[in-house]
């Protein structure tokens, strides 16, 4: 009777010995997912596709925001020849009705100008979602590769930060971090750039 609790407290006692050295063998690894992020060529890639076509989407709304512009300076025109006491009672009428198709075609061009505005910010930033999980998928993949090729136990991202701005890993050793490694992974598809002469 005596000697279970005997061998109970032996198997606890062999445990809590054990669990410093479980402890001691696991293996941390440390990543900079936002540095991966920046330095992958894809990233590059979409970011230089995004902003032409930002520029592109500004360059539209600009022509239209300048086509309100002269519809306006019409309208402007027509309103000051209007107040003109020379003029007959059918050039008057001409010119109000002549003034009121440039305002419901200024409205008209203003409703678009800023629909477009809208929906061509909707569509980049939807687009840029896109192209950012695209972009996390293909890292995650490389990483979750290098995490069971290496035999890493627990992996923390550097650049990670808490809800009050400070850093979730505080220190960790430069030799647990394999960043590199994967940027020099996923840059291996990159496409050859061509020298200049």
């Amino acid at each position: 009777m005596i000697q279970k609790p005997i061998r109970t407290l032996l198997l606890i006692g062999s445990l809590i010995a054990a669990a410093p050295l479980a402890q001691a063998q696991m293996k941390v690894g440390t990543i900079d997912m936002n540095g991966v992020f920046t330095a992958y060529f894809k990233t590059k890639d979409a970011e230089t596709k995004l902003n032409e076509q930002r520029t592109a989407a500004k360059k539209e709304f600009d022509d239209r925001v300048e086509t309100l512009k002269k519809s306006m300076a019409e309208i402007e025109k027509l309103n000051s020849q209007l107040e003109k006491p020379e003029l007959s009672e059918d050039a008057k009428k001409a010119m109000l009705k002549t003034r009121d198709e440039k305002i419901a075609e200024a409205r008209n061009n203003d409703k678009e100008a800023s629909d477009f505005k809208t929906t061509s910010e909707k569509e980049l930033q939807e687009q840029f979602l896109r192209m950012r999980k695209d972009i996390i998928d293909d890292i995650m993949t490389v990483v979750k590769k290098k995490v069971t090729d290496a035999g890493y136990d627990l992996v923390f991202d550097r650049s990670g930060l808490s809800m009050g701005q400070i850093p979730v890993v505080v220190y960790s050793a430069e030799s647990m971090d394999f960043s590199q490694s994967v940027v020099k992974a996923l840059n291996a598809e990159a496409p050859k750039t061509k020298p200049t002469n």
